[in-house]
Order: structure tokens, then C-alpha cells, then sequence
């Protein structure tokens, strides 16, 4: 009797509290997959399940977070799964600060149209958008979250942000100085007193940077070290705010202490690597002089740079200052730690969806087995910043372990097929098009394909070129150009049909030569009411000549370097079998120097030479001679306007120009960051240039020697489609005749 009545009793508990389900439903779920959910499940079709194991599955779904609510319903044995979904945010909107700026939204916001929405992570939004404008300096910002709920079901969130006020520095003290002047330190910290008319560039406005703030007195710091304080003490700043003006008053408690001298400098090398005589080679540190920690980082970074270059790639320099308080004197130690040589592993490209990865191989000084050397990583960021492909590129060092390492070559591509547009305007030839389709890096294999034509009422001219820079992908290039051209001068116009074919060579890292040949066939047309006839130097000829050059290049960018130099020399002989028979020399020179090391700002400096000379051999034909002006040579005047002349009464304005035999120009340019995200910048420039003639073709020369100038400034863009210069120029030393050209415009050029 009593075992009946356990298992009647166990009969009906299983029956209270477990159910037999023949199918399971889920009904409002739309985030989450059916299959997904299913697998879910510890249980299935036609299994006897408890509530227990019902509410477990409700907890495992909502942990998901997909959900505001989960229930059960048990209907005719079958189990339905009842969700609310979270809403989901369709759009996000910041009014009030930064409306337009889309990587704030990636950055600060931190939240992506379609995720979730989250009270938490609005909250954290929030949060962060308020710490960002306390950094520009502002207090007091206040941040509001506007929802408004869709037609769709969706959410539309809003920031609605009022900044706060500005802090503005009215009063910079600092106490305990005396061996250096507080201007001392007006070109590194952030944080200055406001000056009177503030506004003005080259004035301090006063705002405070909140960020700049930890780090000012490790900068003030910096430069005492540079003058051989190295007891120097600087505390924090001490800031107080007046929140009824906005007005901070700041100071800095400083204990400067003695400047110590250097009494010796002792090398120390971990492993012994390299002469201790070739490492004193690249210290600049003289002992009898004050410390200096820039001096020290720079001839770290040169024994560094050494030592790496022997494949100790995780090598370290760090100083050992042995002070003597008494006497003020400091010995240094230099202390080498090399570490093992490494081996490169594998080099993996990567950004790079167009260009082929053997392309950007090619240019690489290291591959894989190669041992590590800091030099030839340093010239293949260079190289491949030469190439004009990409915006930019990065090599990641990867350790693999103390002797092997992955190189990681990141690259952003540009626009390198495009159609490019330039031109300008002048009184002589009106407006100027220039129309281009030009892809330098075709397919992704960089051979370069041009087609271009230029238009204006005075110049008429179509070209088609190929070149291949690294033939199958050794150190020789070569190129193919055709040629058709209508050049209009004042009472003539010059047509040329021509081609061209050349190989070069690659010797070194920096240095390439060239080999070309070229023909074609000029002739002259002249203007139906000109009464000039045909001359020596006005008679059709033929052309054939041979140009050999060599180029050296060590920048950084193709379009934008901010270090190194260009190099170029090249001499044309004419005569192999043509009318034409003369010699030409053409040298240019250019030199780049990014300021923000020195300054702190993105300026570029930039001195570009141009230097050209022409030798009669036999027959040196008008549009042979060298013609100055545009923005090639001196801007501010028209393109091929600045000549020798002599007087021509059949020509239009009483003068013919008749080119030189010598040429010169010089450029200086500053170019300065306009909008960085938008890659543009502003150039300011000064040009000079000469121009003359001693040649014995013209004896009744009115004009032998012109010596001209131009100023002015312009914008630098590297757009979608290309780099674009747009240039406004005025003349230095105008004469009367001179033809000016105030606004010119290129499109694809080198800056």
C-alpha cells in the first residue's frame, strides 16, 4: 500500500510540473534567428520539460540583449516564446557642437545608427561628449538626449549640446625662476597668458587647453634639461578659476637648482657590437658643455639608427647621468643594450585593394629572410610614399620573438586614375584648359597611362604616353609618347607632330638615369594679314634628338614631401640626322623641409631652382629657345611671355619675342595647414627669375636680358579627383608690355 501511494504520488508531481510539448513557437522575434535559437535549447520536440528549464531558457535569451521582455505562453502543447524587442536607433544627430563632423560621432558618441538602444550607453555618450569639451576648455557644458520614436518602429536620437564658457588665461606667474626668462618656454607649452589683441595670428589668445594641462611642466621641465638643469623640480600648475568671468589666474612653483657640465662621456655596451671609435662618431655632447637632453635623444637616435642597421632591431639607448653636486659636473654614461639580431619573418601587405602586392614589394628593402636593418625601413616608407599611389602608408614592426619579426606594411590608397583639369588666365592667351585622362597606376600595376589635351585660343595640343617605371619589375623603366601640338605666338603659330621612346635604369636607392630619343616635324603657320616671311630661325625643320639625364630623389611623397631633395640634369643633343642642331643643359633642384619638429605646426618649406641653357650647334630653331613666365618659373606673368624681344613692325604690338639661351628661377614657398581633414593647405610664395640671349642670331636684339619677379599665394588641395593648385600672383618689376596673368590653376602636379 504505501509503494502505491509513492507512485501515485510521483505520477502526479511530474504531471504539476512538467509538460510534453509538440512544438515550440517563437513569435515577435526578429534580431535573433529561429535556428539559432533553437540550438539554444538543452531540450526539444516531444520531451518532457519542467517550468525550471522554461525560465532558465527566458533568463538565457534575455541575457542576449536583444530584449526588453520575454514570456511563456503553453497552448495546446505547444510552447510559445513571446519577445519584446528593443528598439533600434535609425538615426543620430548632434546639434549645437561638431554638427558635422562624422568622426565625432565615431569617436565621442561611440554609438552606430542601427544599434540597440541603451539608456547606459546614451548615458556614456553623453558623458563623453562633455569630457570632449572639457578638454577645448570649456566648463559648464550641458548635454541634453532628445528621443522621438518612429513611425517604423526605429528611434531617433538627438545630443543636443550647450557649451560651456572658455576659460581664459589672464595671468601666467612663475615662482623660482631665474636662470631662464618665462619667453624661454612660450614655444612649447600650451597653456599662455592672454595678450592683448589675442585674436591676431602670432598672438596668444589665452584659451585654456585642459588636455596640455599634465603635460606643461614636463615640457618646462624638458627645456631646463636642455640647458643643464638637471635638478630642475617643476610642479603641476596651480589653477584658480574666477566662474563668474570665466578668468583663471595660473602659476608654476619651480626649483631650478645648478646647470651641471659634462665631465665625460663613457660608453657602456651591453654585448660588444661595433667599435666604440665609430660610436663617438655620432655623438654630438662635448664634454666642457652644459647637458643638453635634446643633443642626448639625437645621438641616441643616430647610435640607435647605427646599431639597428647591423640587425639589432630591439636595441636600446638609454643615458646613465653620473652627477657630482659639488663640482656641477655630470658624467655620462651612454648605455647600449642591443638585444639579439633579428631576422624578418614575413612581410604582409595589407589596404591595398587595387594596387597589386607585388608593386608595393618591389619597392621594399626588406623581405622575408632579410636580416633587419632600421636604414632600409626608413628608405621603404620613403619609396613608397614616392609612388604618388597612396595617401599614406605605415610599416609596423611585429615581434615574433627575441629574433624574428613580421613586418606589417599598412597602406591607404589615392585616387590615382582621375581626370585632371588645369589652366589659367592671361591678356595674351585669354582663358587656358588643359584636360587630362591620366591613370598613374593602371590596374594596380603601375605602369602610368596619359591622355591629354590643352586648349586656349592661342595653344592647341593632344599627347598620349605609356611608361612603365620598373619593367618587369626590375630596375628598368621605359615610356612611349606621341605628340601633336599648335602653339600660337603674335603673328605665327608653330605645329609640331612628334614621338618619343626611352629607357632608364635605376643605380641606387636615389639615383636613376635615363636614355631617349626623340623626333618630329615642325612648321610654321602664319596669321593671314602678317606680312613676316620666312627666315633662318622662321623656316620649317625636323627634329631628332637624344636626351640622357640623371635624377635624384630621396623624399618622402611624391605629391607632398616634407623632407628631402629632388636632383635632376639632363642634356639634349639635336642634329642626329635633322635640320635642328643645337646642345641643351636643364637642371632643376628642389629642396623640402617640414617645420613641425622646430615650430610645432605642419609648415613646409620649400626652395625650387630651375636652371636651363641652350648652345647653337648648327641651327637653333625660335620655339627651341627658352621662353620664362607661369606658374613653372616666375608667376604673375603670363606663361612664355618673358623673352628677349627685338622690334618687328609686322607684328601686332611692334616687338617679337625670340626666346634665350639662358634661363634661371628660384621659388620659396611656406605652405601651411588649411583644413587637415580635407587635405588643404594654403602656400604663400616669392619668385625670381632671369632670362637673356647672347647669342649672335640677333643682333638688333631691343631687349637681351629680363630679370623678373612674382608673389603671392595660393590653395593646395588634394581632392578626390587629384591634387589641384589654384595660384593668385602679382608681378615684382612689371615693365610696360609685359604680359600679366593674376589667377592660374593645375591639376595632378607635384606641390
Amino acid at each position: 500500500m504505501r509503494f502505491f501511494l509513492a507512485m501515485l504520488f510521483t505520477l502526479l508531481t511530474t504531471s504539476a510540473f512538467s509538460h510534453t510539448i509538440k512544438s515550440i513557437k517563437y513569435d515577435g522575434m526578429v534580431n535573433m534567428s529561429e535556428s539559432v535559437a533553437l540550438r539554444m535549447l538543452k531540450f526539444d520536440v516531444n520531451d518532457n520539460i519542467s517550468d525550471e528549464m522554461i525560465d532558465a531558457f527566458i533568463r538565457a535569451y534575455y541575457a542576449q540583449g536583444y530584449f526588453d521582455d520575454i514570456w511563456v505562453e503553453l497552448k495546446d502543447e505547444q510552447l510559445i516564446y513571446h519577445f519584446k524587442e528593443k528598439l533600434h536607433i535609425s538615426k543620430i544627430e548632434l546639434k549645437g557642437w561638431k554638427e558635422s563632423d562624422t568622426e565625432v560621432k565615431d569617436s565621442v558618441i561611440q554609438i552606430k545608427v542601427g544599434a540597440l538602444y541603451d539608456e547606459k550607453k546614451l548615458e556614456a555618450a553623453k558623458k563623453r561628449i562633455i569630457d570632449a569639451i572639457n578638454q577645448e576648455g570649456k566648463i559648464d557644458s550641458v548635454v541634453e538626449i532628445q528621443k522621438e520614436f518612429l513611425d517604423n518602429g526605429s528611434i531617433k536620437v538627438t545630443f543636443v549640446v550647450n557649451e560651456g564658457r572658455e576659460i581664459v588665461i589672464e595671468s601666467l606667474k612663475f615662482s623660482g625662476l631665474s636662470g631662464l626668462k618665462s619667453s624661454a618656454f612660450n614655444d612649447v607649452v600650451a597653456n599662455k597668458e592672454h595678450q592683448f589683441m589675442g585674436w591676431l595670428w602670432g598672438r596668444n589668445d589665452g584659451k585654456m587647453k585642459v588636455a596640455d594641462l599634465a603635460y606643461d611642466h614636463l615640457r618646462i621641465r624638458d627645456i631646463y634639461m636642455q640647458h643643464g638643469y638637471l635638478d630642475i623640480d617643476v610642479k603641476e600648475p596651480f589653477v584658480n578659476v574666477n566662474f563668474d568671468s570665466y578668468l583663471a589666474d595660473m602659476s608654476y612653483q619651480l626649483e631650478e637648482g645648478d646647470v651641471y657640465t659634462i665631465s665625460a662621456i663613457t660608453i657602456e655596451q651591453e654585448k660588444h657590437v661595433i667599435d666604440d671609435a665609430i660610436i663617438r662618431e655620432e655623438i654630438k655632447m662635448m664634454v666642457g658643455k652644459p647637458f643638453n637632453v635634446q643633443t642626448f635623444r639625437e645621438d641616441s637616435q643616430r647610435i640607435k639608427t647605427l646599431i639597428a642597421d647591423l640587425s639589432y632591431a630591439f636595441v636600446q639607448v638609454v643615458p646613465d647621468l653620473k652627477k657630482n653636486k659639488e663640482k656641477q659636473t655630470v658624467e655620462v654614461v651612454v648605455k647600449i643594450m642591443p638585444g639579439n639580431k633579428v631576422k624578418i619573418r614575413d612581410v604582409i601587405i595589407s589596404g591595398n585593394n587595387r594596387t597589386l602586392d607585388r608593386i608595393i614589394r618591389r619597392e621594399l628593402f626588406l623581405g622575408p629572410g632579410d636580416m633587419y636593418s632600421l636604414t632600409d625601413l626608413t628608405d621603404s616608407r620613403s619609396a613608397l610614399g614616392r609612388l604618388g599611389f597612396f595617401d599614406g602608408n605605415t610599416i609596423e614592426e611585429k615581434r615574433v620573438d627575441n629574433e624574428s619579426m613580421d613586418l606589417i606594411v599598412k597602406v591607404k590608397e589615392a585616387p590615382t586614375g582621375n581626370i585632371q583639369i588645369g589652366g589659367g588666365y592671361g591678356s595674351y592667351g585669354g582663358l587656358l584648359v588643359s584636360l587630362a585622362v591620366n591613370d598613374r597606376n593602371v590596374w594596380g600595376s603601375g605602369i602610368n597611362v596619359g591622355v591629354k589635351a590643352e586648349k586656349s585660343s592661342k595653344t592647341k595640343s593632344y599627347s598620349f604616353d605609356i611608361s612603365n617605371p620598373r619593367l618587369n619589375d626590375t630596375d628598368f623603366s621605359g615610356n612611349f609618347s606621341i605628340f601633336t601640338s599648335d602653339f600660337t605666338y603674335n603673328d605665327y603659330s608653330v605645329l609640331s607632330d612628334g614621338v618619343g621612346l626611352g629607357v632608364g635604369h635605376r643605380f641606387t636607392r636615389y639615383i636613376s638615369g635615363y636614355l631617349g630619343y626623340g623626333f618630329s616635324q615642325n612648321s610654321y603657320k602664319y596669321d593671314e594679314n602678317s606680312t613676316i616671311t620666312s627666315t633662318n630661325q622662321l623656316q620649317d625643320y625636323t627634329k631628332s634628338a637624344v636626351t640622357v639625364s640623371m635624377n635624384f630623389d630621396n623624399t618622402d611623397d611624391f605629391y607632398l614631401p616634407r623632407k628631402g631633395f629632388t636632383f635632376n640634369q639632363s642634356f639634349e643633343k639635336a642634329g642626329v640626322g635633322a635640320d635642328a642642331d643645337y646642345l641643351k643643359s636643364r637642371t632643376t633642384f628642389g629642396a623640402f623641409k617640414g617645420l613641425d619638429e622646430y615650430i610645432g605646426a605642419d609648415i613646409i618649406a620649400r626652395y625650387k631652382a630651375r636652371l636651363s641653357y641652350a648652345k647653337e650647334m648648327g641651327f637653333l630653331p625660335l620655339s627651341e629657345r627658352f621662353y620664362m613666365g607661369g606658374i613653372k618659373s616666375v608667376r604673375g606673368y603670363e606663361s612664355y611671355s618673358l623673352s628677349p624681344t627685338v622690334k618687328d613692325v609686322n607684328a601686332t604690338d611692334g616687338i617679337r619675342r625670340v626666346g634665350g639661351e639662358l634661363t634661371a628661377s628660384n621659388s620659396f614657398e611656406l605652405s601651411f595647414p588649411l583644413v587637415p581633414k580635407a587635405k588643404m593647405r594654403i602656400v604663400t610664395f616669392l619668385d625670381y627669375g632671369y632670362i637673356g640671349s647672347s647669342s649672335d642670331t640677333y643682333k638688333d636684339l631691343d631687349t637681351n636680358s629680363i630679370v623678373r619677379g612674382g608673389y603671392g599665394a595660393g590653395l593646395e588641395w588634394f581632392s578626390p579627383v587629384g591634387p589641384i593648385q589654384l595660384m593668385f600672383a602679382r608681378p615684382l618689376g612689371q615693365k610696360e608690355g609685359d604680359k600679366t596673368a593674376v589667377f592660374e590653376f593645375t591639376m595632378g602636379q607635384r606641390f
